[in-house]
Parts: structure tokens; C-alpha cells; sequence
């Protein structure tokens, strides 16, 4: 009887393999059993390594193509390598911690059970499919070439675009993101299938108006 239900236990633990093949069933374990630390550290490790590769993929023509002065290049790429491989690690948790504490409060609003823990260990899990695009795009790039920061299953990148722009935020990797994201917004928080698409979307929308932003200031700074 106790082997019995020690088998039922490990099978209800959620996998982050299992958010590839079949996420609904990983939110509804989530639900019944969050977990957080090892996920976040393997999902942290993850992204260091992507984002240590797209450092390693930068070069002097990057920052150059950027408007920086010849003669700081050096100085600023040394420094830009450094802050994106750091970067890596504390995306994960920064990004975790913001869009759980956002959700909660929408959840909330909407009546939702859901636990602070359970949104949290939801978005860490949902985080490895963006990881396994961050690793594989700036793989290619590492060994193709290209500006790193355009991931070539973006529009950025099918349409050989110099600068990611908006079209870098309609990106495969982010699109799928979106998608899981609405089914373990409906899953794991129960909220309605409309609300969850809705919650889903405004992000990614968000992202998409950050994108905007970033590529005004960066035209605005090359004047």
C-alpha cells in the first residue's frame, strides 16, 4: 500500500519535459503539488548558458551597427558580454516573481483560488519553453553568425531585419509561450477559458509595447 502510493506521489510531480508534450496535465499537477526551487534553478541555469552563448556571439560590428564610438568599443563590449551573461540568471527570477505577483492580483480580483506559490511554480515551469528558445537561437547564432540579439524564428529573423524591432517580438518560442500560458492560467489558476487568453495576450502585447519602446529610444539615441 505504501509503494502504491509513494508511485501515485511521483507521478503527480510536475516535469518541465512535460510542458513540451503536454502542459495540461502539468498544471494540473502544479495545482495539486507547486514545486519551485529546483525548476527555478534548472530554468536559471538554463538561460545562463543561453546567454552566455549570445555574449560569446558578440563582436565589434554589433555595437558599431549600435552607433558606439570606435574607439570605446572594446570597453563597452568587455562590459555588455559581462551584464548579458549575468543577465541569464537573474531573468528567470525577476521575471518569475513579476508576472506571478501581476497574475495574483488579477486572479484575485477574478475570485480565483489559486495560491501565490501555484501561479509561481506555474510561470517557472512555463519559463523552460522561452529557455530552450534562448538556447537554441543563440546556438545558431554562436555558430552561423548574425546579430545575436535577432533570434532567427522571429519575423527579425525570417526577414533578415538588422534591428529585432517589433517583429523580433512575433517569435515562435514567445507565440508558444503565450499559448501555454492561457492553458495554465485556465488549469492551474480555474479561471475561464476567455480570461485566461485575455490575461495571456495583454502580456504579450506588453511585450510587444516594450519592444516599441526600446526601439524608439535606441533610433532616438543613433541621431
Amino acid at each position: 500500500m505504501e509503494n502504491q502510493t509513494e508511485i501515485i506521489t511521483k507521478e503527480q510531480k510536475p516535469s518541465l519535459l512535460g510542458m513540451f508534450t503536454s502542459p495540461g496535465e502539468q498544471f494540473e499537477r502544479i495545482k495539486q503539488t507547486p514545486k519551485i526551487w529546483v525548476p527555478l534553478l534548472i530554468i536559471s541555469i538554463l538561460y545562463a548558458v543561453g546567454m552566455t552563448l549570445m555574449a560569446l556571439s558578440m563582436d565589434a560590428s554589433t555595437l558599431i551597427g549600435q552607433g558606439i564610438p570606435d574607439d570605446q568599443v572594446d570597453l563597452v563590449l568587455g562590459i555588455t558580454k559581462v551584464t548579458v551573461a549575468v543577465t541569464g540568471i537573474l531573468t528567470p527570477i525577476i521575471g518569475v516573481l513579476i508576472s506571478s505577483a501581476i497574475q495574483l492580483i488579477i486572479t484575485k480580483i477574478a475570485s480565483s483560488p489559486v495560491t501565490f506559490k501555484q501561479l509561481f511554480s506555474m510561470n517557472t515551469y512555463i519559463m523552460v519553453i522561452g529557455a530552450a528558445g534562448v538556447i537554441l537561437n543563440t546556438a545558431i547564432r554562436y555558430a552561423i553568425g548574425g546579430n545575436p540579439e535577432i533570434y532567427v524564428t522571429s519575423l527579425a529573423g525570417l526577414l533578415n531585419q538588422d534591428k529585432a524591432g517589433i517583429l523580433g517580438s512575433f517569435e515562435v518560442f514567445t507565440i508558444w509561450t503565450t499559448i501555454v500560458t492561457a492553458i495554465g492560467l485556465h488549469k492551474t489558476a480555474q479561471l475561464s477559458k476567455g480570461l485566461a487568453w485575455t490575461i495571456a495576450i495583454v502580456f504579450f502585447i506588453i511585450g510587444i509595447g516594450f519592444a516599441l519602446i526600446g526601439s524608439l529610444l535606441q533610433g532616438a539615441s543613433m541621431l
